[in-house]
């Protein structure tokens, strides 16, 4: 099985050959503007523009759906819906939702294999949505890797 590969630099910016796909976390209330989204902006307007659109108009708009947006010849990047709201709740659940994530997944795991391309990522959903890589890595695991899929996460500096 393939291994995750870990980089040190910038998950929007991939210095990988070939067809690449950027993931990353997005809430199930519309809500885009703080965390890494922010820096997939800075470089595209598309993909916050294609969620808002989404969001306002489809009924799949939930948790564990994905929505791929072609930003350049062969770079996708992945909006996935893997959490809920945008704060912990009174019970002291954090907004991520670790079974929406895996869905998200298995669904970008089958996109990728169709566009025969490696999967580029922060460590998702452990900044805002407060989610533990511990629990996110072996996701990846059972959904990208065990599909052959390449996967790089990315640690910024």
């Amino acid at each position: 099985m393939k291994t995750i590969t870990y980089l040190k630099g910038d998950a929007t910016n991939p210095q990988i050959e070939g067809n690449k796909i950027i993931a990353h976390i997005c809430n199930d209330i519309g809500g885009w503007g703080k965390g890494f989204v922010l820096a997939i902006s800075k470089r595209w307007k598309k993909p916050e523009a294609d969620y808002r659109n989404w969001f306002q108009n489809v009924e799949s708009f939930k948790l564990g759906e994905i929505q791929i947006v072609q930003v350049e010849d062969n770079l996708w990047v992945c909006n996935m819906i893997g959490q809920h709201k945008t704060i912990t709740n009174s019970k002291g659940i954090p907004p991520i939702r670790y079974e929406a994530v895996e869905q998200c997944l298995n669904k970008l795991s089958d996109k990728a294999l169709k566009l025969n391309a490696s999967i580029h990522m922060p460590r998702i959903g452990c900044g805002l949505a407060g989610g533990k890589w511990e629990e996110i890595e072996p996701i990846i695991e059972r959904t990208l890797l065990k599909n052959n899929v390449e996967v790089y996460v990315y640690d910024f500096e």
